[in-house]
């Protein structure tokens, strides 16, 4: 089977999505603003490509307890998001969202979850409509699903979601800076087989790198 093109990305790839995803955050940004009334500066440091095995580490080991949100993605160039940060980052945001005293949130209510859930799907959401715009194609999020718990945990479900669509993630670093804290969060992006070429293709970036 051929080797999916997702893990041969060339620097030049890399910082076409990251472009996109800088001009997401700054979206998403703007979109968080409205929703709880303060300013929330959003950067991506990094891009990068990694095995979906792999991303237990990246958030900081499999037993590390974190808060993801996952969706799958329709229209042109289907795939999976996925949006996970520490759990305590993640308390620290509800309680910005819900204007309460930082860090006075220990357990997550339903509308706390649901919070959360707005959260992952502004970020996809903002990430989407950019790539759609420097695109032309179309991106349909479906509703997202939240769950807390070890990082293994939930990729194996991811995993188990996914069977054999995609074996590589696009890992999108997000940094919040809400108020004096500084929180950072993960942004994968899953495409299913083919779609990353879709996508590159239409960035004016073909599959050696190369700008049209």
């Amino acid at each position: 089977m051929k080797e999916d093109i997702i893990s041969k990305l060339t620097d030049a790839q890399l910082d076409a999505l990251k472009e996109v995803g800088n001009i997401g955050a700054g979206n998403a940004a703007t979109a968080l603003y409205q929703m709880i009334g303060k300013k929330v500066n959003m950067s991506v440091p990094k891009a990068a490509v990694i095995p979906l095995a792999e991303v237990p580490e990246v958030l900081g080991g499999p037993e590390v307890l974190v808060a993801g949100v996952f969706l799958r993605v329709l229209g042109d160039a289907p795939g999976s998001i996925l949006f996970v940060m520490p759990k305590d980052s993640a308390l620290y945001l509800v309680d910005i969202l819900m204007g309460r005293p930082v860090s006075s949130t220990q357990v997550l209510s339903e509308l706390d979850q649901s919070a959360l859930k707005e959260i992952g799907n502004i970020l996809a959401s903002s990430y989407l409509n950019a790539l759609s715009s420097f695109t032309g194609l179309t991106f349909l999020p479906t509703v997202p699903a939240l769950a807390v718990d070890m990082a293994g945990a939930i990729l194996d479900v991811i995993l188990a979601e996914l069977g054999q669509l995609g074996d590589y993630a696009l890992l999108i670093e997000t940094r919040f800076q809400a108020e004096s804290a500084h929180v950072e969060g993960h942004f994968f992006l899953i495409p299913d087989p083919g779609s990353l070429l879709v996508i590159l293709r239409t960035l004016g970036v073909d599959s050696n790198g190369a700008s049209n």
